[in-house]
């Protein structure tokens, strides 16, 4: 039976303590160590995902150098180990240079069996979140879609809506708030194409001037305009074969929509100052974070020209709405950025993790990448904490992971909300929720709710 079981080690000289501790977790495949000789063979031969160690080892079994000792050379050895320290109420410090070492966390002796469970818990989902981080980029690796890390459902319809549309010719129209990933998926769609060997070319509507942005759209003739010195091919021209991505087309001025409208009718464009007609083949895609059709409603935005833009569109969910990404981006941020910046593994505390779940990023996953990079520099020692993170805000609430908790809290709102809308009927209320009525009156009473 112990095969399907997480392996945990636990490390504690005291023989009873270690009965007790290996009672009281038999939910795990566990194994003990008394010493720190034992603890590093254990490492080695399970490579367990999650330690508990007392500090107090032998031969120092008063002090705390030789458990902090064994905790560097755990993490040396296997640097993904979420590492637990148990420790008594008068040891604080020594808790603290555990977590400054990296150390996952600690727990106050004598324990509470159901406290550290929870710890536990904990300590194992992110070190599989973490793990499927790793497996993902893998397994990704050569993908078009490979820069988009996510295990949320509407995002991975997003992906698979992409690889549908990419071998087509369509024109494909991003919808989405500002970095949520546009451009990622238009080089994706691209990538996918039959087009991928040829150029893709991309621009920005926003961010070039109006005076300029028909020049670079399109090109220009030597002569045509004061600084002309030679013939010079637009982005559209240069994208020939490929595909020509359009940033924020919502910012495009009327005057030029009119000239790419026509582009799209005709697939020919015209060189400023020039009068040859050139044939173009390439695909469109686009993107924009504005409601386009708000915005024809408003007559900033040609109708005729939204519905030869978006002949297949695709709406990205924002990252706020993406259910465990946030985590899992931050693992994925944070691994890049430990590399690049040549810094040895680094973790994440509890309370980092509850204040990355708990924020809404509003500027997505932009503003995930900026902020992970500076709490990778900003860190000190291998655990970034809440405060690296510079996220504004109260300390955020780490939300309940276990899955009785979790139960009970859907059941009781589950209950409440069916005895409103039936006005307290116990007969509709059970007919509403698809239960019998004496399992009404049981849950109501495990939950605390009277009628009336």
């Amino acid at each position: 039976m112990t095969q399907n079981k997480p392996k945990l080690l636990i490390i504690e000289d005291d023989p009873g303590l270690q009965k007790q501790l290996k009672w009281s977790l038999d939910a795990y495949d566990v194994a003990v160590a008394g010493d720190r000789e034992a603890a590093l063979a254990q490492i080695r031969r399970h490579e367990p995902a999650v330690v508990t160690m007392d500090l107090g080892l032998p031969p120092d079994p008063d002090g705390s150098t030789e458990g902090l000792a064994t905790l560097q050379q755990i993490l040396a050895l296997a640097p993904d180990t979420r590492v637990i320290v148990l420790t008594g109420n008068q040891d604080h410090s020594n808790a603290v240079k555990a977590i400054g070492l990296g150390a996952y966390d600690f727990h106050q002796k004598p324990v509470d069996p159901e406290v550290l469970n929870l710890v536990i818990q904990r300590a194992f989902f992110l070190h599989n979140l973490q793990q499927e981080n790793r497996r993902m980029q893998q397994n990704q690796a050569d993908s078009p879609l490979s820069g988009v890390i996510s295990r949320d459902p509407g995002m991975l319809k997003v992906c698979r809506n992409i690889e549908k549309v990419a071998p087509t010719s369509a024109s494909v129209m991003l919808l989405g708030e500002s970095g949520t990933g546009k451009e990622v998926l238009a080089r994706a769609v691209h990538q996918l194409s039959p087009r991928s060997k040829e150029r893709f070319m991309a621009i920005n509507c926003a961010a070039i001037p109006e005076n300029l942005l028909e020049s670079e759209l399109f090109g220009y003739e030597k002569g045509a305009f004061t600084g002309a010195a030679k013939q010079t091919k637009g982005k559209v021209e240069l994208a020939h074969g490929g595909t020509f991505f359009l940033d924020e087309v919502g910012d495009l001025p009327m005057a030029l929509q009119a000239k790419l409208l026509r582009f799209l009718q005709e697939r020919v464009i015209e060189r400023i100052g020039g009068h040859e007609e050139i044939p173009v083949d390439v695909r469109i895609v686009c993107a924009t974070h504005q409601k386009l059709k708000e915005l024809c409603a408003q007559g900033r935005f040609r109708e005729d020209l939204y519905y030869r833009l978006s002949e297949i569109v695709v709406t990205i969910p924002p990252l706020r709405t993406r259910e465990g990404d946030s985590a899992l981006l931050a693992h994925h941020f944070k691994n890049k950025f430990c590399a690049q910046e040549s810094r040895a593994a680094l973790h994440f505390s509890p309370d980092a993790i509850a204040a990355i779940e708990a924020y809404q990023w509003p500027g997505n996953v932009r503003e995930m990448e900026n902020v992970i990079k500076r709490a990778v520099i900003m860190a000190d020692g291998n655990t970034i904490v809440a405060d690296d993170l510079g996220l504004p805000g109260e300390g955020a609430v780490e939300e309940p992971i276990n899955l009785r908790q979790v139960r009970d809290e859907a059941e009781y709102k589950a209950i409440v909300k069916a005895l409103a809308r039936v006005d307290g009927s116990i007969v509709k209320a059970s007919e509403v929720l698809g239960i019998s009525r004496p399992t009404l009156y049981d849950l109501m009473g495990r939950h605390g709710i009277k009628t009336g």
